[in-house]
C-alpha cells in the first residue's frame, strides 16, 4: 500500500517518538516497526531515517521519551519520607500507563542506567534528604528501584490480588517498609 505525500509541518522527534510510544502500547514492540511507524505518520519509511537511524534507536528514543514525561516530585520542602512516597507513586503510575515501555526498558538496561535520567537525579535528591552518605547513593538507589520494579513485575505477572485497591494498600505498606529502614539505616 502505497503512502499519500505528508503535506504541512515537518516531521520532529516528538511526533514521532510520541506516535512509537502510542504503537507500541497498543501492540507491544513487535507491533512497532518503521514501516508500521511511518504509515501512521503518513510519511514516507525512509524518512524516519532522517532523525533516527534505526529501530533499537528508535526504541532508545521512545524509552527517553517515556522517562521525560514521568511526574517527578517536586524539591518542595516536603519531607524526604513525603518525596520519596510520591516518587515511588510517580514511578508505578508510569510502568502501569505505559507497560510495553516499561518492560522493554527493564529488558534492556542501558537505558535504564544514565544516572541523568530525572528518575535517578530526583532519587539521588531525596536520598541525599534522607541522609544517605555520598558514597552509598548508587547502591542505595539500585536496592530500592530493585525492589520497587520487582514490586511491579509481580504485579503486572499475575502474581499479586487482581483487586486494584488491594494492590494500593499493598504498594503503600511495601513503600512505608523502604522509609523506615531507609530512616533506621541513617539515623
Amino acid at each position: 500500500m502505497a503512502v499519500s505525500a505528508r503535506r504541512g509541518a515537518p516531521l520532529t522527534l516528538d511526533e514521532i517518538s510520541s506516535t512509537a510510544v502510542r504503537l507500541m502500547e497498543a501492540s507491544g514492540v513487535e507491533g512497532l516497526s518503521m514501516r508500521k511507524l511511518a504509515a501512521e505518520l503518513n510519511v514516507n519509511p525512509m524518512s524516519l531515517y532522517h532523525h533516527v537511524e534505526s529501530k533499537d534507536a528508535l526504541l532508545a528514543l521512545v524509552c527517553a521519551t517515556a522517562a521525560e514525561r514521568m511526574h517527578m516530585p517536586p524539591d518542595d520542602g516536603a519531607p524526604w519520607q513525603e518525596q520519596l512516597m510520591a516518587l515511588a507513586l510517580a514511578y508505578h503510575r508510569h510502568a502501569k500507563e505505559h507497560p510495553a515501555v516499561w518492560g522493554y526498558v527493564h529488558t534492556h538496561p542501558r537505558l535504564i542506567s544514565d544516572r541523568r535520567l530525572p528518575v535517578w537525579q530526583t532519587l539521588y535528591r531525596i536520598l541525599r534528604l534522607a541522609g544517605v552518605p555520598e558514597p552509598e547513593l548508587r547502591r542505595t538507589s539500585d536496592i530500592l528501584h530493585a525492589f520497587v520494579s520487582g514490586f511491579i513485575l509481580a504485579e503486572t505477572q499475575g502474581h499479586m490480588s487482581d483487586d486494584p485497591e488491594e494492590i494500593g494498600r499493598t504498594f503503600d505498606a511495601a513503600i512505608q517498609l523502604i522509609i523506615g529502614g531507609l530512616a533506621s539505616s541513617t539515623s
